[in-house]
């Protein structure tokens, strides 16, 4: 195996450092010594990390799927960069290439450098955009399952809601490239401007009657066979009343802090079927979520997706998880390096 060398003679790197549970401001920039990787490991010079808003959840002391953020940390799970150092039992071809990982339950991807499994690499092109890239390693893999789950054809009607975030847009490009007609819900004329952009018919739920103008849209003689919500809570259940029997709602979240409202007697009167696409059943599927990754990333190279991002530098971690939080960002929100 050929000698490995580390590509950088740097000694130290910046990280965003969480010490104590609370708002953004607990996300300080600090100087630490660079790590160094495992034996499966690499080491990535990060361009760009994903921020998720699962994020600020653990941010603030709450529990998410892979326990409490056991503290101090420095959050983050999606990076892209370039390799610039190897494990004992890594190949050598890997340094200097361009890369993009999901990091697990790992954490550390809210710095100039960050750690991951070799396993976890997913390669770049040169006309891949870094930002672009963090978006399709952890969001255009959740998208790439929901789709699964849904199965979208070319005579469904389909609302998605909060359509202009990260997930959102990757929905609604699938739903319009699969044929069907496609309502996307999002809040203020700046968001659902671009949900219109991407060939949906927009609404914006902001306003009170956000529901019956979605009706209207779709008229009698287009009835809604899927929802595709990661709102949940009364834009959830609004969306499920639209259903019409025998179409399906598809649950991957619930940013409005509370899960739909319904019973069994709820599937059993509408007719309608109801379903979970993330969680335990991503994880189960044949072939893994690194095989989401790898298809999601692919769908970026080829041009089928076009994602938005929001971006912020890695200094400003606080401003965009306020932001996030606040609503006030479109897309995936990225921290350049």
């Amino acid at each position: 195996m050929p000698e490995k060398t580390d590509m950088t003679q740097m000694t130290e790197m910046t990280a965003i450092v969480q010490r104590t549970y609370g708002g953004p401001e607990v996300l300080v920039p600090e100087s630490r010594l660079l790590p160094e990787p495992a034996s499966t490991q690499v080491r990535i010079a990060v361009a760009a990390a994903g921020v998720h808003l699962l994020d600020t959840v653990l941010r603030e002391g709450e529990t998410g799927p892979f326990g409490r953020a056991v503290l101090p940390t420095t959050p983050g799970r999606e990076v892209a960069g370039t390799v610039d150092a190897v494990g004992d039992d890594v190949h050598a071809h890997w340094l200097g290439r361009r890369v993009v990982a999901h990091l697990g339950p790992l954490s550390g991807g809210y710095a100039s450098h960050a750690l991951a499994p070799v396993s976890s690499l997913i390669e770049l092109a040169d006309h891949l955009d870094p930002a672009e890239a963090v978006a399709m390693v952890g969001t255009g893999r959740t998208a790439l399952g929901i789709l699964e789950e849904a199965a979208i054809g070319p005579g469904d009607t389909v609302l998605v809601t909060s359509a202009a975030g990260g997930l959102g847009v990757l929905l609604v490009q699938a739903a319009v490239r699969a044929g069907a007609t496609v309502v996307g819900v999002a809040g203020g004329a700046r968001k659902t401007a671009l949900v219109a952009s991407y060939g949906a018919e927009a609404v914006d739920y902001l306003e009170p009657s956000w529901a019956g103008k979605v009706a209207a849209v779709l008229g009698s003689e287009r009835p809604l066979t899927v929802v595709l919500d990661g709102v949940g809570g009364a834009v959830g259940r609004a969306a499920l009343e639209l259903v019409s029997p025998g179409g399906r709602l598809v649950m991957f979240g619930y940013t409005s802090g509370a899960v739909v409202p319904l019973t069994a007697q709820d599937v059993l009167e509408r007719g309608v079927a109801v379903t979970a696409a993330i969680g335990a059943r991503m994880f189960a599927r044949p072939g893994g979520i690194q095989a989401l990754a790898e298809q999601a990333v692919g769908r970026l190279a080829a041009g089928e997706w076009r994602p938005e991002v929001t971006t912020y530098r890695l200094e400003e971690a606080a401003e965009a998880h306020r932001a996030l939080a606040a609503r006030e960002t479109t897309g995936k929100v990225v921290l350049l390096t």
